[in-house]
């Protein structure tokens, strides 16, 4: 059977999503509803066709991908939807969240009725020539296999729901963690006159961190607004991973992260940070980089 996909919702990942899957033969619902206009370009640019939330519910399969901090949000508007359907949707959560959110949005979406598959995307949005993976995890997740067929990378893993969203949390907590611990070295040689010396030390001794820097750091910028909550989830996943005694330096590290992140996502303080980094960082290196991390 070719299955109908609603995805919501059509930002720069999800967009992509749905194109990849259009253009390999599905039907792609989404919703606009109060979307902005950049969203209602991407949606119909990809084919995927619009419909109300209602319609959604007709589809076979649900891709929830939205930033982090909205996950919980959308499962819970979307509950009464899934209760009055006669056949809901499998609802995929996909997001960065971690293993403790996950299970209040499972909970609230099988309270609904509908059945539940973990995920995590790990990569870039998919284009011609490469596709990220998406984990999945829990009972229901080899019924997302049937997108291998349409041209994504779906790996179902052996462990429970929430061991997707645990690889994501462990994939990205190392890869933008990373890219949070070189920002704030920058930041710190570039206010203490070190900045210059500090990149020529490092092309001789890490050249691999001046790598990161040039690609990473511009590739982070304009995602760093939707980064931050991910910092946040992080932190608590680390202090789950530590029952009856948390993780209080993971949890340090990661609000830490959360912080500078939040900074560089808002507009008002992003300019003085970027004065100090941007003589720091070799822009023209960084054009390969496209959306290399998320």
């Amino acid at each position: 059977m070719t299955p109908t996909i609603a995805l919501i919702a059509p930002g720069a990942m999800g967009a992509a999503l749905g194109q990849c899957l259009v253009a390999h033969g599905l039907r792609v619902l989404t919703s606009l509803d109060g979307r902005s206009e950049a969203s209602v370009m991407r949606a119909r640019q990809a084919g995927m066709q619009a419909t109300d939330i209602d319609g959604l519910m007709q589809a076979d399969l649900l891709l929830s991908v939205v930033p982090p901090a909205e996950a919980e949000a959308l499962a819970e508007s979307l509950a009464p939807h899934l209760a009055a359907s006669p056949r809901p949707p499998i609802y995929c959560d996909l997001n960065a969240v971690s293993p403790t959110t996950l299970a209040r949005v499972e909970a609230r979406v099988r309270a609904a009725g509908a059945e539940f598959v973990d995920g995590g995307i790990i990569g870039p949005p998919p284009s011609a020539s490469r596709s990220p993976r998406i984990y999945v995890a829990g009972t229901q997740a080899s019924r997302l296999a049937v997108l291998n067929d349409h041209g994504l990378s779906v790996i179902a893993l052996d462990g429970p729901s929430g061991s997707a969203s645990a690889l994501k949390m462990c994939f990205a907590g190392i890869n933008k963690g990373m890219t949070a611990l070189t920002t704030i070295m920058l930041l710190a040689a570039g206010r203490s006159g070190a900045g210059d010396a500090l990149r020529q030390e490092l092309a001789q001794s890490l050249p691999e961190v001046i790598s990161r820097i040039d690609s990473g750091i511009p590739d982070m910028l304009p995602k760093a607004w939707r980064w931050h909550p991910e910092m946040r989830e992080i932190a608590d996943f680390l202090d789950a991973c530590a029952p009856g005694h948390h993780d209080s330096a993971g949890r340090q590290t990661f609000e830490g992260f959360a912080e500078l992140y939040a900074q560089l996502g808002d507009p008002a303080s992003r300019e003085p940070l970027q004065r100090v980094l941007m003589p720091l960082i070799d822009t023209g290196k960084s054009t390969s980089a496209g959306n290399r991390t998320r």
